[in-house]
């Protein structure tokens, strides 16, 4: 992974190149008080002040030279506002022409991110540092990095160097540095206390056997939090297989656990004052003689029986299994992210994560959070009546509804069924995954929605001094 602390620094007046920044409300002006020779400077590289323009002015020494820049608001950066600028510019130093990054570091250090752990022709990238004078928001910056690119990290490398053992190793190469404490299930233990997650990883190599990962860190008087994500590490869709079309990204059904993992990596790293509890249900959908049916009759931790309508609809019972386990705990909030329904996709297309909530101040404030950010999140409803679409004539549920319809919705309310009536909870349907390239933001796996998560913890919990 990109070590991204050498990208942004304080600036201590050291030498660099400045970076004018422009919107459209102020290009006319600013032109206009130009010399004929900066004019020509701006007309030769076709800069017309529109949003994305950008050119370098050059001043009398061979290194003496500034960059102008058009932003679509220069008094409100967003994250993504010079992810297109840092692209376009050559190696070196730059500062911001009022010496403050803001939001904009973001996008600035993220462009610098590749994922090659597989080319060997891959040069890397010309290294541009951004110097700031607002030092305070260095290194919270840096966590976002660094959590984003974990995510897009995980996601990317293919299944069979991304199993469930290598999520485990995950999860404990972040845990190490915080001292946090990492406990596995797997094997008899996990097939006796979580029968879900194991029936639908049982079907796999043995050297892929499922398991539950736990880590448990902060002190044990602050308030419990636990984050929940789906490790689906493949997902053949099991005896009911997908078409070879359904399964080509299927590497990536195991981003709701990345999304938790980078959220519990920043949770960590700032110090948040919680007793975090992370848990993460690690599982190859695979297919075998021994592989779960559709028909068969499964019993969750809970106690609850689930008739298997689908066995596609897989991730939704290992998440039944890891959610009672979190709730057993008595958090104070419970959020789980998943890869979880396409029906999610058609709903809100790939940027949105499907959100979904049992407390309407809560989901309000994730979405509020998500906005200030540009980490966007959509709400859809726990539409209770709904949930007759998961009856089953033999068993308390079935895990796929009948008919198709409202299929993100009714995969939400099977989750329900696992979370205390009296817990607040956070559901996220997210892709982890971008179908097309934008500035800062590579086609491949993504983080989407961890960011708007955690401006909200942030806000429901102080950090530490």
């Amino acid at each position: 992974m990109i070590d991204f602390s050498d990208l942004l620094k304080p600036d201590n007046q050291q030498p660099a190149h400045m970076i004018q920044l422009l919107d459209p409300g102020s290009y006319e002006g600013w032109s206009s008080e130009q010399s004929a020779s900066i004019r020509s400077m701006l007309s030769a590289q076709k800069f017309r002040g529109k949003i994305g323009d950008h050119a370098l002015l050059w001043g009398e020494g061979q290194q003496d030279w500034s960059v102008v820049a058009v932003v679509p608001d220069r008094e409100k950066m967003g994250p993504w506002c010079l992810a297109k600028l840092v692209d376009a510019l050559p190696e070196g130093q730059y500062r911001l022409a009022d010496g403050r990054a803001g939001d904009a570091a973001l996008g600035w250090l993220l462009a610098h991110y590749r994922f090659d752990r597989y080319r060997q022709d891959d040069n890397g990238t010309s290294a541009r540092v951004l110097l700031t004078q607002d030092v305070a928001r260095i290194e919270p910056t840096l966590h976002l990095a660094h959590a984003t690119a974990l995510v897009r990290d995980l996601v990317n490398v293919p299944a069979a160097d991304m199993g469930p053992p290598d999520l485990e190793q995950a999860v404990e190469r972040v845990a190490q540095p915080f001292g946090a404490h990492v406990t596995t299930t797997r094997g008899d233990a996990l097939e006796q206390g979580f029968p879900m997650i194991h029936a639908v990883g049982k079907a796999a190599d043995r050297s892929f056997a499922p398991r539950l990962i736990e880590l448990e860190w902060g002190d044990p008087s602050h308030p419990r939090l636990a984050l929940v994500g789906k490790g689906i590490c493949f997902d053949s869709g099991g005896l009911d297989i997908k078409p070879s079309s359904g399964m080509r990204l299927m590497k990536k059904d195991m981003g709701g656990a990345a999304h938790a993992l980078g959220l519990a990596q920043l949770i960590m790293a700032s110090r948040l004052p919680v007793r975090l509890h992370l848990l993460i249900a690690a599982a190859e959908n695979a297919i075998g003689a021994n592989a779960f049916r559709p028909g068969d009759i499964l019993r969750s931790r809970k106690g609850l029986t689930v008739e298997i309508g689908n066995t596609d609809a897989e991730g939704r019972l290992v998440l039944g299994d890891a959610l009672t386990r979190a709730g057993e705990e008595k958090p104070e909030l419970v959020i789980d992210f998943a890869t979880l329904t396409g029906a999610a996709r058609v709903a809100v297309g790939p940027d949105l994560p499907a959100l979904f909530s049992n407390d309407d101040t809560l989901a309000a404030q994730a979405l509020a959070h998500g906005a200030a950010v540009e980490d966007p999140l959509w709400r859809l409803p726990l539409w209770d009546p709904y949930a007759e679409m998961l009856k089953s004539d033999v068993a308390d549920i079935n895990n796929a509804g009948d008919g198709g319809f409202a299929g993100a919705i009714t995969a939400a309310l099977f989750l329900k069924r696992f979370v205390p009536d009296n817990i607040p909870w956070l559901h996220l349907d997210t892709f982890a995954w971008r179908p097309t390239a934008k500035p800062s933001r590579p086609k491949g796996g993504e983080a989407l929605g961890m960011r708007a998560i955690f401006q909200l913890l942030q806000e429901r919990y102080r950090p530490q001094r």
